[in-house]
């Protein structure tokens, strides 16, 4: 973690960019039942039963020296 860090630190000239990438994937989910019916004075209670709809992959990429993303 300190050699990435120490990266932000550097000397950098007119025609050099800093520039970082980070990625991520989430699952694209739809529920399939409805919150049960409450007590009164009771929270509302679900049940976690779901329908998988797909994976999404989501990218950054930034220059945090630039102040864009």
């Amino acid at each position: 973690m300190e050699d990435v860090l120490e990266v932000y630190h550097c000397q950098y000239g007119d025609k050099d960019v800093l520039v970082c990438l980070d990625e991520t994937s989430k699952q694209q989910v739809k529920e399939t039942r409805q919150a049960r019916p409450s007590r009164p004075g009771a929270a509302r209670s679900y049940d976690y039963e779901y329908q998988r709809n797909g994976v999404s992959n989501l990218l950054m990429v930034f220059a945090p020296l630039e102040g864009w993303q």
